[in-house]
């Protein structure tokens, strides 16, 4: 690479995050890895190092992201969680790409216009997003469907999962009371926990799929602080704090990293950057880094990590970004922004977002280096 800013991955990590997983939750058949916006910044070439773990089934937002995984892997399973159109469906029967319905108009369309596709149905169970919310409308999909249009699964998403959430028991109520003329034995799939309900709660009789996300990557639901707004909440109405531990150990693969280009000195009175945000209050030295909000969105003026030593940042600008440094810094030194030293979880805390949003934030324009097996790769985009 020319510009010495990239994000490495360490495949390694995610298998065996994969393996911890599995070995720790094992009553489940069908482990979906869920990789939409390109598995989470992590790129979609992680997708080996999934499947080696134990991953038998992949799940994605669009079919565009299900198409790039049929790049690298004509065989393994994938679901597309949204809805698409008739013409899509059409793309994707050709890919052996697995549909979501949630609506019998769909449903009429693949069956007139003789679409051969396996398809999960969508049930709606109170996250009021996608998925069916009416019974009579889920049995006629399942009626309706044959071998032609394939019922392999029946799922929901839980919009809440902490342990003793009133609401994701409603949610479970109200999944079995829209499928309850069904036999949910003879569906080949069921699938409703996801990384966060599987740690808080015990795992659904009737289900035997369970989709992975941020639990893959490293990173443990249950292990999470409670928000200040919640503490005090719990302060208020006199409800004790509880911190779970978790039960999983996992590790995070993910560390973006860059290189000092310059380093230069500043004198008292002197300003750093565009409309003199920062002026220098005595003489110093400053590093130039080459990164900015461009390449990602929630870059702050926080630390970053050299040698050993967190450095505080005093300026960004799109592709550029200033620390404040001292004499043990020097041109060419490998900087951590966060991942190892400096966690995702605190990076994401400085700039009051979660893990998901500081991820989804990482453009494309930062190559990933993938290290599997003591093997190194660059993936340009």
């Amino acid at each position: 690479m020319y510009r010495q800013t990239y994000v490495e991955i360490d495949l390694d990590k995610i298998q065996k995050n994969i393996e911890t997983i599995k070995d720790k939750y094992s009553k489940y058949k069908y482990y979906f890895g869920v990789v939409k916006n390109n598995a989470y910044s992590h790129g979609i070439e992680s997708i080996t190092a999934m499947i080696n773990g134990g991953i038998n089934y992949l799940a994605v937002s669009s079919l565009e992201e299900a198409l790039k995984i049929r790049e690298i892997n004509k065989e393994i399973q994938v679901l597309v969680l949204e809805p698409i159109s008739i013409e899509a469906a059409k793309t994707a029967a050709e890919n052996n790409i697995t549909i979501t319905i949630d609506d019998t108009e769909n449903m009429d369309l693949l069956i007139k216009n003789h679409i051969k596709i396996k398809f999960h149905l969508k049930i709606d169970s109170g996250m009021n997003r996608f998925g069916l919310k009416d019974k009579e409308k889920v049995n006629y999909i399942v009626n309706e469907s044959n071998n032609d249009q394939y019922l392999e699964g029946i799922y929901t998403h839980l919009s809440t999962g902490r342990e003793g959430s009133k609401y994701y028991k409603r949610q479970i109520n109200n999944f079995k009371c829209l499928t309850q003329d069904i036999d949910l034995s003879n569906i080949e799939i069921v699938h409703l926990d996801r990384s966060l309900t599987m740690e808080q709660h015990e795992k659904i009789e009737f289900a035997n799929g369970v989709r992975l996300g941020i639990a893959m990557y490293g990173f443990s639901e249950q292990a999470v602080k409670p928000s200040w707004k919640r503490r005090l909440l719990n302060k208020l109405t006199f409800k004790k704090t509880i911190i779970q531990e978790s039960k999983l150990k996992l590790e995070t693969a993910f560390i973006f990293k860059t290189h000092v280009m310059e380093v230069k000195n500043v004198k008292k009175g002197e300003i750093v950057g565009y409309g003199g945000t920062y002026i220098a209050k005595s003489d110093m030295k400053i590093a130039l880094l080459p990164y900015g909000f461009a390449d990602y969105l929630y870059n702050n003026m926080g630390n970053v990590y050299i040698k050993g030593k967190e450095y505080k940042t005093i300026s960004i600008n799109m592709d550029v970004t200033t620390i404040q440094v001292d004499d043990n810094v020097q041109v060419g030194d490998e900087v951590e922004v966060f991942g190892d030293k400096i966690s995702l979880r605190r990076k994401a805390g400085e700039v009051n977002q979660n893990v998901y949003k500081l991820l989804a934030s990482i453009t494309t324009r930062v190559p990933r280096v993938y290290k599997y097996k003591e093997i190194t790769k660059e993936i340009k985009y």
